[in-house]
């Protein structure tokens, strides 16, 4: 189910969906490489979303590949990876 982003404090361009009752994952549809300047926006917006909703578990569902590094930043910060 699509969530809107303004709900959340997030830009209108930003896609959201509710996985389950306690997921919501930021989605990402594109073909280049997800590196770590992405990375650091798409933890600001899972930040942003938990502040709304402090329970729920933040994932980034995306077609495109991640850097080694960025992977390992999304880990220490709590975001689920669900890759296509």
């Amino acid at each position: 189910m699509k969530l809107h982003p303004k709900e959340f404090g997030l830009p209108t361009r930003t896609l959201l969906e509710q996985i389950d009752d306690n997921t919501i994952a930021i989605v990402m549809n594109r073909k280049s490489r997800i590196i770590m300047a992405d990375g650091r926006k798409i933890v600001e917006k899972a930040r942003k979303i938990q502040e709304v909703q402090p329970s729920v578990i933040v994932a980034l569902k995306a077609t495109a590949p991640l850097c080694s590094k960025t992977m390992k930043f999304f880990e220490a910060e709590g975001i689920l990876l669900i890759l296509d």
